[in-house]
């Protein structure tokens, strides 16, 4: 790049060689490219567009761009840009439509369960909830999204408590995976594709060519290194088998990775490392392992954080992790429950089941394309792909800094296209959830068709989204009690009871509107664009979007007091129809922005509203026609009823 000064808006001659590409970038600036020379491409949030000479080709602000050359000669275009505050404060509140989502698939992904146990509400809180509304929304709005998840079957806490059931980790990790799809169906999550990895067809086969790729990259390789083996039996230790000190915290950490301060660790890095297997102190050998020198992709990384939504606490923690001066990572373990690869050079080891989930997740797209008719390969990932990953801080470096160096040595030529969404730990009673503890509460023991809606919302107004939160029986049952029951429902109950006292069941059409009217109808439409901005994908926040919901309900029941003063006063029936009226249209308002959070309720405030269960998410704020016969005096919540009941295995995600 070079700079021309003089124009009075940024000017300046640019050159891309053959072969290279610029690095990913957005800006506030609106920008053109005149191309004068060569041939290439230009991605703009993932979508491919060859250009040429003579071609002008414009971005609007925050769109993500970059320029790869595919010909032989320099690819030079000139280079105009400047400020426009309007244009970009447009781009900034409309990001869906700025990236796209409506044009391209789109692939989210909540964290595969451990089958180990069932589903407790610290896990349903997280990346479950997260991505069953950011689906439901995206739909709302015309987008072709898709939730994915499953069971990462050979994790190694899948043989630990398959010994202590004494059955074969295949039987366990089958109970447990049915067991936690059923929960996800009671808490009304039904991802698109479930995969099951122990029993998905060709899933096997696909896991081995995909490490034959990282391997064939030549950055994966046996190595030999230290482990940490068992003092008495000489069992190799790793994940849940031994615990220490983090390098990174210091904190009490398991083997692999710090649930605190989210940094990995090689187990014989661990301080006064303690063995599951025997009181002996672990002893350390070599070993020799497929291993990745991840310290070697920090630039690699740091491009693929410019391309998507990549959270503050993600780069940071990337930041940490690449100050290292080494980081070989181990992707292949000594074990017999897992996909052993090809290769030779780790004879009795299967490759680490985290690796083994970023395949997991293009597999995912495939077995999904196949029942959908759409031509999606897990070897071959196209560049329009849209992938949103939804999981708990503890798996950050998993998915945010190893899964993409993975995807580079596998694919060189595909730049995958990520946003990342983190939730940190879901507090009980402020402790962690526990099974050994009994200190948790399980999705099966409080999760039925009437409480559904009150446990979704509950979890959505307290979801640990940047920081920890806390769950306890009391909080949940007075927030439904007061909130849902006390607030939502007696607003909605007493309007149907002034509907049928004052208009005979129908929905009175709009009269002679005051002042107050307008404002409140502008207060409805702001309410509207901060709940539509608060589920979009930049700024995405289901708290955030829940305590708007509930401010629409308790700025109307404020607006209907007020009204009331002359609701049934002589000569002032046709401004008192319009505040009926305008209490309709935030019911409708709130049957609609409501349905990716609470669905169920959603669907039956539409029914009594004279329509259909909401499926297209509003751009207005909009009148019930009038004569719509009206039917809100029902029960749309159920009062709370949380039990004790018996922990349903040792849950992990």
């Amino acid at each position: 790049m070079s700079s021309i000064d003089g124009f009075g808006f940024g000017a300046g001659w640019a050159r891309v060689a053959p072969g290279r590409h610029s690095d990913p970038h957005q800006h506030d600036e609106t920008e053109l490219f005149l191309v004068v020379s060569g041939h290439g491409d230009v991605v703009v949030d993932g979508a491919r567009h060859p250009v040429s000479p003579g071609m002008a080709v414009l971005f609007d602000p925050f769109e993500t761009h970059v320029v790869e050359n595919t010909g032989s000669t320099e690819l030079v275009f000139f280079d105009l840009y400047w400020r426009d505050p309007s244009r970009a404060a447009r781009a900034a509140t409309g990001r869906s439509d700025r990236r796209r989502f409506g044009e391209r698939p789109i692939f989210v992904f909540s964290t595969p369960p451990t089958p180990n146990g069932d589903l407790h509400l610290g896990h349903l809180s997280g990346p479950y909830l997260g991505a069953d509304v950011f689906v439901r929304f995206q739909r709302m709005n015309g987008a072709q999204a898709w939730h994915l998840t499953g069971s990462d079957d050979y994790q190694s806490y899948v043989v630990d408590l398959a010994k202590r059931e004494g059955r074969e980790p295949a039987a366990t990790a089958a109970h447990y995976s049915a067991e936690i799809a059923e929960t996800l169906r009671l808490m009304d999550i039904e991802p698109d594709q479930y995969t099951v990895t122990d029993t998905e067809p060709a899933y096997r086969t696909g896991l081995q060519e995909y490490f034959s790729r990282l391997v064939a990259s030549g950055s994966v390789a046996p190595q030999a290194g230290p482990a940490l083996f068992d003092g008495t039996t000489d069992d190799y230790l790793y994940e849940v088998d031994v615990s220490g000190g983090c390098p990174g915290c210091g904190a009490t950490t398991g083997g692999n990775i710090c649930e605190g301060c989210g940094e990995p660790n090689s187990c014989v890095d661990l301080s006064d490392p303690r063995s599951k297997r025997s009181p002996a102190t672990p002893r350390i050998d070599s070993i020799t392992r497929f291993t990745l020198p991840l310290h070697e992709f920090a630039a690699e990384l740091a491009a693929h954080h410019r391309l998507g939504r990549v959270p503050a606490r993600l780069r940071e923690l990337a930041s940490r992790v690449f100050a290292r001066t080494r980081l070989d990572v181990a992707i292949t373990h000594p074990a017999t429950w897992g996909v052993p690869p090809t290769e030779k050079g780790a004879d009795g080891q299967v490759i680490w089941v985290w690796p083994e989930m970023s395949y997991g997740f293009l597999h995912g797209i495939s077995a999904l394309g196949r029942r959908l008719g759409r031509d999606w390969q897990a070897g071959r990932p196209e560049q329009d792909w849209k992938i949103v990953h939804f999981f708990g801080y503890d798996n950050s470096f998993y998915h945010s800094i190893l899964y993409p160096v993975l995807y580079r040595l596998a694919f060189p030529d595909w730049h995958p296209d990520i946003d990342y969404h983190v939730n940190e730990f879901y507090l009980l009673n402020g402790g962690k959830f526990s099974t050994s503890r009994r200190n948790a509460v399980w999705g099966k023991e409080i999760l039925t068709p009437d409480s559904v809606d009150g446990v979704r919302y509950f979890l959505s107004r307290t979801r640990p989204e940047s920081r920890s939160t806390n769950f306890t029986r009391d909080d949940y049952a007075a927030t439904v009690r007061e909130e849902l029951i006390g607030t939502w429902q007696q607003w909605l109950n007493d309007l149907g009871h002034r509907i049928q006292t004052r208009y005979g069941g129908q929905a009175p059409d709009a009269g002679v509107w005051t002042p107050e009217h307008t404002a409140f109808l502008g207060r409805l439409g702001a309410r509207l664009s901060a709940v539509t901005a608060a589920l979009g994908p930049d700024a995405f926040s289901i708290a955030v979007a829940t305590a708007e919901l509930h401010e629409i309900v308790t700025d109307t029941v404020e607006f209907a007091e007020r009204e009331s003063a002359v609701a049934t006063i002589e000569g002032w029936h046709d401004e008192a129809r319009t505040a009926v009226a305008l209490e309709l249209a935030a019911a409708r308002l709130l049957a609609h922005c409501a349905t990716p959070v609470l669905p169920r309720f959603a669907g039956r405030l539409g029914e009594a509203l004279g329509g259909q269960r909401p499926d297209e998410w509003p751009h207005i704020v909009q009148l019930v026609p009038a004569g719509t016969r009206i039917d809100l005096v029902r029960e749309f919540f159920a009062e709370p009823a949380v039990t004790a009941a018996e922990p349903v295995g040792v849950g992990s995600a």
